[in-house]
């Protein structure tokens, strides 16, 4: 492979930059399971179909979608496989979730034991 192939294949924005927008997850969702041009993507916004452009042309840069010719239109597709960089570094951080969740579990299990916490439907002062 030569140096401008590998270049080619390297993408320009990472997954993280890329799902790091709001409207670009949003775009992600939407593009779940279908292709769709962008005349029909950008119905589904409040820009301008320029705008949209660049949010697709930012997750295609980042291997998070596919496009393919038809005719003159273009068609974005999702591909989910960099998905799986993300779930990865996440999955790291999940002992630090479970941890805490653990830990509020048993607080708040031995409040309602002892009998600190009201149970729903009693009032705060036990009437």
């Amino acid at each position: 492979m030569s140096k401008r192939d590998a270049a080619a294949s390297v993408p320009k924005h990472d997954v993280f930059q890329a799902i790091a927008d709001p409207t670009r997850r949003s775009l992600l969702m939407l593009l779940d399971g279908k292709e769709m041009p962008v005349t029909s993507i950008s119905g589904h916004y409040p820009m301008s179909r320029t705008a949209v452009s660049k949010h697709l042309r930012i997750l295609t840069d980042a291997g998070l979608l596919r496009e393919r010719k038809v005719g003159r239109e273009t068609r974005y597709r999702l591909d989910p496989e960099p998905l799986l960089e993300l779930k990865r570094w996440l999955a790291y951080y999940e002992r630090y979730w479970d941890n805490k969740m653990s830990a509020l579990r048993r607080y708040v299990e031995e409040d309602t034991a002892q009998g600190d916490l009201p149970l729903p439907g009693e009032s705060q002062s036990g009437e």
